[in-house]
């Protein structure tokens, strides 16, 4: 099974491995598939009875031994009708699809020959029987260099022939398309990119349909007039360093992300404040950066009274967005840490991690997808567990080489790197002490 982010070629992909292997190409859709029948056949008995939709693709292409794409295995869903997903039990297990019964048919057919290929973008949302018939590969999305590649090679002579400017001398510059990529665009695959240079020939087609005369050449600096104001500023989201405000990276179903955790310390009477729609496991690991913070107050800078003196607040932005997962604990610790002594946080360091309550930090998952995050947002330098330094490997040597990369076993190895050396505010309170005297 392929798991990735949406956008990035699913089905091309699919059919290169058939073209390769010199086989017929299947794709049969699962999304939304709540029937078994669609897997297993109609019986004849019913009106409009057909066979099922292995069967139908196969009789399809004319070959019993295709390349047979399941797309979109993950949106599955199960109703009256019963569970498609216990049909592909037996349909994707070479020791029991040699005598697969469709009810149709009703007479068994070779199904061993055929070279299944399930795609998804998640897979906790997948029955664990039948993720362990499959062999998981995890792909990530696309580097900067790899759109722009796309873009020349098959985007920009596909959208150019779609809208009738194949015969005009009319190209688009390596700086816009990186400028839509960062800009415009910023997801792991390239169909939104697409739509993006679509966007700008279906303008260009416009002046000529008005008889207006055109450009040659699209430079970076049309876009402003062409696509508009950017949707996404990274100098802007990221903005000044601050205190309390640590910026952290995250994976998603679509590919990476970065996140910003913000900590707000403010008199009251001790109580944890958590916003942001998180979900348990994140709860758990602010829970545990707080313990961390208060057992090492002395060596901190913390007054150790602050928790029955202070409340504090945890936010997570995009607040309309459901978050969860361990991988932000050090996050968490590092703004919490920045708001209780006043020190300045790094914005432009980015990092992940799961911290425990002894500040120990433990491996986490989607290192590749984290670390292309953080290059679109042109982050430089990121803070990931020793544990995952194998895992770094997978990363593309271009993104590699323009990341600092911090391999961290502790949290006390976190704050040099994540935090200034020395409080905004003078005393060694640091801003707890700060707050409470301006009260």
């Amino acid at each position: 099974m392929l798991r990735w982010p949406p956008g990035v070629g699913k089905t091309s992909l699919g059919q290169s491995i058939a073209r390769a292997l010199g086989r017929k190409f299947v794709r049969v859709a699962l999304g939304g598939v709540r029937d078994e029948a669609d897997i297993r056949g109609f019986r004849r008995t019913y009106v409009g009875a057909l066979p099922g939709r292995i069967l139908q693709g196969i009789n399809r292409v004319g070959s019993n031994n295709p390349v047979l794409m399941l797309d979109e295995v993950d949106k599955l869903s199960s109703g009256l009708q019963g569970d498609p997903a216990a049909a592909l039990l037996e349909l994707l297990d070479p020791e029991q699809n040699r005598v697969f019964v469709d009810r149709y048919l009703d007479i068994p057919f070779d199904l061993s020959r055929v070279l299944f290929i399930c795609t998804a973008n998640r897979t906790d949302t997948i029955p664990p029987a039948l993720l362990d018939r499959m062999e998981v590969l995890e792909l990530a999305g696309y580097t900067e260099t790899e759109k722009l590649e796309i873009s020349r090679r098959y985007l920009i002579p596909r959208q150019q022939e779609e809208h009738g400017l194949a015969n005009r001398e009319l190209s688009i510059s390596d700086e816009a398309v990186r400028r839509l990529t960062r800009d415009y665009t910023r997801e792991a695959g390239v169909r939104n990119l697409e739509r993006e240079i679509g966007a700008l020939y279906r303008k260009m087609a416009t002046r000529l349909a008005r008889g207006e005369a055109i450009p040659t050449h699209i430079s970076a600096e049309d876009l402003d007039e062409l696509s508009g104001v950017p949707r996404f500023r990274k100098d802007t989201l990221l903005g000044e360093d601050e205190v309390g405000v640590a910026t952290g990276l995250a994976w998603t179903p679509v590919g990476g992300d970065v996140l910003f955790v913000e900590v707000s310390v403010v008199p009251g009477s001790g109580q944890l404040i958590l916003t942001g729609q998180l979900g348990d496991v994140m709860r758990e690991s602010a829970r545990a950066a707080m313990t961390y913070a208060r057992s090492r107050s002395d060596a901190l800078g913390i007054p150790r009274d602050f928790a029955r003196k202070h409340d504090v607040h945890i936010h997570v932005p995009a607040g309309a967005v459901p978050k969860d997962g361990p991988s932000a604990g050090i996050t968490i610790a590092s703004a919490l840490i920045s708001a209780l002594t006043g020190r300045i946080s790094r914005k432009r360091v980015a990092m992940t991690g799961e911290i425990t309550l002894r500040g120990r930090v433990l491996p986490i998952g989607g290192i590749k997808e984290k670390f292309l995050a953080a290059q679109r947002m042109g982050i430089r330098k990121v803070i990931v567990p020793q544990e995952n330094a194998p895992d770094i490997r997978e990363v593309p040597t271009e993104t590699r080489n323009q990341l600092e990369i911090i391999l961290v076993n502790h949290m006390d190895e976190v704050l040099p790197h994540a935090l200034d050396a020395e409080a905004e505010k003078e005393g060694n309170e640091g801003h707890v002490q700060a707050n409470s005297s301006g009260n």
